[in-house]
C-alpha cells in the first residue's frame, strides 16, 4: 500500500485514514485500488469488531484529483473495467468492499466530503460528521455523474427527487441539511470519539447476529446493486469520452 491510506489496528476497532492532507485527501487511482486493499486487509484480521474511515487534515475528502487521474488516461481505462466476479470497477470497489465486511463501518466525517469522498462515506454502515462539514454530490459540476456505488447507497439513504436535487446542482449543503434528509447519522464535534463509542455499543452484541444483520439488510434494501453498478458504467462512459473528446456540449 501507499503512504496515502493508512491502515492500523488497536484493540477490536480498525482505522482507515485518508492521508493526503495537503490536497484534502483529493484522491488518486493509487488511493483507490489501496482502499480496495485496505478492505481485504481488515477481512483478513478477524479480531477487528469494526472499522473508522477517516480523513487526515482539513477534510474527510475532496473527491477524485481528476487532473491527477486524467494524467493517465490508459489506467482510467484499466481500473474502469469490472471484475467479473464481483460485478464493480475499482473506483466502485473502493466505496463496495467496506458493505462486503463482516463488521459495521463507521464514517468519521470533517471539512469536505465531496464527491468520490461522499460516495465512500455514503458506502460504510453509518456516517458521523462534525457540524461544520460540507457535502456535495459533485459529479455534475465537471459534467459527470457519480459511478463510485453512490447511486446505489443514495437510494437507501435519501428519496430520489433528494437524490436526483444534489447530483443534477452539485451543490453543497450543511451538516443540518444532510441530517434532516438522512444522508448522516450522527452530529459530533469530535466524529472519529462518537464512532468509537458506537463501534463499543454494537461489539457488545453477538459479531455473527451483527454481521448477518448487515448482510440481510445490504441484499434486501438494494436488490440488485450489482445492475446498478453496470448502469453507472454505462451513463459515465460516454460521458468520459467526450471529455477526452474535448467536447463540452
Amino acid at each position: 500500500m501507499g503512504d496515502h491510506i493508512t491502515v492500523r489496528f488497536d484493540d477490536n476497532l480498525a482505522y482507515v485514514e485518508l492521508n493526503r492532507p495537503g490536497k484534502h485527501n483529493g484522491l488518486t487511482l493509487e488511493m483507490l485500488e489501496d482502499l480496495v486493499i485496505a478492505a481485504q486487509k481488515i477481512n483478513d484480521h478477524k479480531a477487528s469488531r469494526a472499522v473508522i474511515i477517516s480523513g487526515n487534515g482539513p477534510s474527510f475528502s475532496s473527491g477524485l484529483d481528476i487532473a491527477a487521474a486524467t494524467r493517465n488516461p490508459v489506467a482510467i481505462v484499466k481500473e474502469f473495467l469490472p471484475r467479473p466476479l464481483r460485478g464493480t470497477n475499482t473506483f466502485q470497489e473502493a466505496c463496495w468492499a467496506w458493505r462486503r465486511l463482516d463488521v459495521p463501518v463507521i464514517a468519521a466525517i470533517h471539512g469536505r466530503c465531496f464527491g468520490g469522498g461522499l460516495q465512500i462515506a455514503l458506502a460504510a454502515d453509518f456516517r458521523i460528521a462534525t457540524p461544520t462539514a460540507e457535502f456535495s454530490v459533485m459529479e455534475a459540476a465537471h459534467g459527470l455523474v457519480p459511478d463510485m456505488t453512490g447511486p446505489a447507497t443514495l437510494s437507501q439513504l435519501i428519496g430520489i427527487d433528494q437524490a436526483l436535487l444534489l447530483t443534477m446542482t452539485a451543490e453543497q449543503i450543511d451538516t443540518d441539511y444532510a441530517l434532516r434528509i438522512g444522508l448522516i447519522t450522527d452530529v459530533a464535534d469530535d466524529p472519529v470519539k462518537a464512532a468509537r463509542a458506537l463501534a463499543d455499543r454494537i461489539a457488545t452484541r453477538d459479531r455473527n447476529a451483527v454481521a448477518a444483520a448487515k448482510h440481510l439488510f445490504n441484499r434486501s434494501w438494494q436488490r440488485d446493486s450489482r445492475a446498478t453498478f453496470a448502469a453507472e458504467r454505462w451513463a459515465q462512459l460516454p460521458l468520459l469520452l467526450r471529455k477526452a473528446m474535448g467536447s463540452s456540449d
